[in-house]
């Protein structure tokens, strides 16, 4: 399996202050997305920054292509709440 890191950053300025009620919504599946995919061993960490600037996924996945394809389907990206990014990575140290 290959790690990766995913960062998401909100479409819309404004997003920390003021969400709006279908923001909160698509945050809320978002994060059961990525609880059921931890559960699954799939997702290794995952966290807003509390500065709010951007959250942060690590995941491992068989390709580059599994990784972005479960990016994708994340909720928040799905559904253009977040925009994303992807970089496969190698955990050189883990607790």
């Amino acid at each position: 399996m290959a790690e990766f890191i995913y960062l998401i950053h909100p479409f819309r300025e404004g997003f920390f202050d003021d969400p709006t009620q279908f923001e909160n919504s698509i945050m809320e599946e978002h994060f059961n997305y990525l609880k059921q995919a931890a559960e699954r061993g799939i997702v290794l960490l995952a966290g807003p920054c509390l500065d709010e600037t951007f959250g942060i996924v690590i995941l491992q996945e068989e390709s580059l292509e599994a990784a972005q394809a479960f990016m994708f389907n994340d909720p928040s990206v799905l559904n253009n709440v977040m925009m994303a990014e992807i970089h496969p990575m190698r955990v050189s140290i883990r607790a």
